[in-house]
């Protein structure tokens, strides 16, 4: 079993703008691909772990969203893009407006990942720019990492402590990898 790293999208490995609805919106951060490399070379498992409520609200459709995180596999050294499209403040969106177990904070999609990959979970790490990420690793009983590089801080619940703060993905593989 591997240690993985599961890490949010938006404000992590790309640019956090809001709901993107093409693949022509997505910036990759220009440390990503290094960093991510370096994270793999040092034997973690690459997971990235989304909510994309955009599919519920139809800002973007599940095709649109399957190129975009087909396009970040082409490029970037990860193993597995998981993403929940679900959100239930839309209930007239069907099959989309539910409440489900995969929408972070939950630990769906983790399970997921863990059974396919045979991640161990000691010894990993969930990354990203809000609570819900935060929260996420939490409940999966893992280390948290919050980047600002994203919404960071100025989002963050007055109740939600990650374990580390670093201001990006650059600064957080150089304190793990040394």
């Amino acid at each position: 079993m591997g240690k993985a790293i599961f890490l949010d999208r938006d404000g992590v490995i790309i640019k956090e703008k809001g709901y993107i609805s093409s693949l022509e919106q997505v910036e990759i951060f220009p440390y990503a691909a290094d960093c991510l490399t370096r994270l793999k070379k040092a034997g973690y498992i690459l997971i990235v772990i989304t909510n994309q409520s955009a599919v519920a609200r139809g800002i973007i459709s599940e095709n649109e969203l399957e190129r975009i995180h087909s396009h970040l596999l082409q490029q970037l050294p990860l193993d597995d893009i998981y993403y929940c499209p679900h959100y239930p403040m839309v209930p007239e969106q069907k099959p989309y407006g539910i409440r489900c177990t995969c929408r972070k904070p939950e630990t769906g999609l983790i399970s997921r990942a863990v059974v396919k990959h045979g991640i161990d979970l000691r010894g990993s790490y969930m990354v990203g720019d809000r609570a819900s990420d935060i929260l996420t690793g939490q409940n999966a009983g893992i280390k948290t990492i919050l980047l600002n590089s994203g919404y960071g801080l100025e989002r963050m619940e007055s109740t939600v402590y990650p374990d580390f703060t670093f201001a990006d993905l650059q600064e957080f593989c150089d304190f793990l990898l040394g």
